[in-house]
């Protein structure tokens, strides 16, 4: 199992590396549309629907992803990304202790089209990112890895109490705390490298000090974990362990994005303010 999720780890990274440090556009365009056409089509299958249907689902995303590479995405893309942190913060984080309509009922197939919503944002929110410069992009997404890192480590030698024991039992209050203490530390290390000045977390730094700072990288830090046990509230109901198959040895790609749906419009949208 370990072997094999490394195998498709280097792979994707042999795939993504080149393509940020050469800053090709149309390579970017292409695997950023798959993924979202396979989040969308995994998506529709957790919130029930049949083979056929959500394979539709997929098709449809991709091709409306494909049309926004090639014609743009207008002039309110920020009012996206304001719609997509409030799903998440009247709609998906109440749900983590309210519970989830049933899967065949209205309200599912309201939640359903509102996650598919926040997966377009996120999706949306990495090409901007990534127009802004792959290393911007990049700096965003340590964060989520970093905290998650952070989170297993801290979790696995400390983890005494149980963060949301009824949807996802293996993490912990103290994983979470430890993973957001990595997650400062990084951003004090970026600091002092002049050579990551234009990085996210230095431009939140100038921007805003470091009382600014501390604070998003925690508001940041609870999105990444809000998204993380949410994708896990979906599965838990669906009956499933992982989003689909299509990565051997880590699940899905919802299973790999998860916890970047709710971080990458919000750090669009603080990126657009400052």
């Amino acid at each position: 199992m370990l072997r094999t999720r490394v195998i498709t780890a280097l792979l994707l990274l042999a795939v993504l590396l080149p393509i940020l440090y050469f800053n090709y556009f149309p390579a970017f365009a292409v695997v950023s549309t798959l993924f979202f056409a396979a989040a969308i089509w995994e998506s529709a299958r957790i919130f029930g629907a049949s083979g056929q249907a959500a394979r539709a689902w997929g098709l449809a995303g991709g091709l409306l992803f494909t049309a926004i590479m090639v014609y743009g995405s207008g002039p309110n893309i920020r009012l996206l990304f304001v719609l997509c942190v409030a799903i998440w913060c009247l709609r998906f984080v109440p749900s983590l202790g309210l519970g989830l309509p049933p899967l065949a009922s209205l309200g599912n197939r309201l939640v359903a089209g509102s996650y598919a919503i926040a997966i377009f944002g996120c999706f949306l929110a990495i090409v901007v990112l990534f127009h802004h410069s792959p290393m911007y992009l990049l700096s965003v997404l340590v964060i989520v890895w970093v905290a998650d890192i952070g989170a297993y480590f801290s979790g696995k030698a400390f983890g005494r109490h149980k963060l949301a024991p009824s949807i996802s039992p293996g993490k912990s209050w103290e994983g979470a705390l430890g993973g957001w203490i990595l997650v400062l530390l990084m951003a004090f290390g970026f600091s002092l490298a002049p050579a990551l000045a234009e990085t996210f977390p230095m431009r939140l730094l100038a921007a805003w000090g470091w009382a600014g700072l501390l604070a998003a990288m925690t508001v940041l830090v609870a999105a990444s974990v809000a998204g993380d046990l949410f994708e896990s509230l979906l599965k838990r109901r669906a009956g499933i362990k992982d989003s689909s198959n299509l990565l051997p040895g880590h699940g899905g790609v919802l299973d790999r994005v998860d916890a970047l749906i709710p971080v990458l419009p919000l750090a669009a949208l603080l990126s657009f303010w400052f």
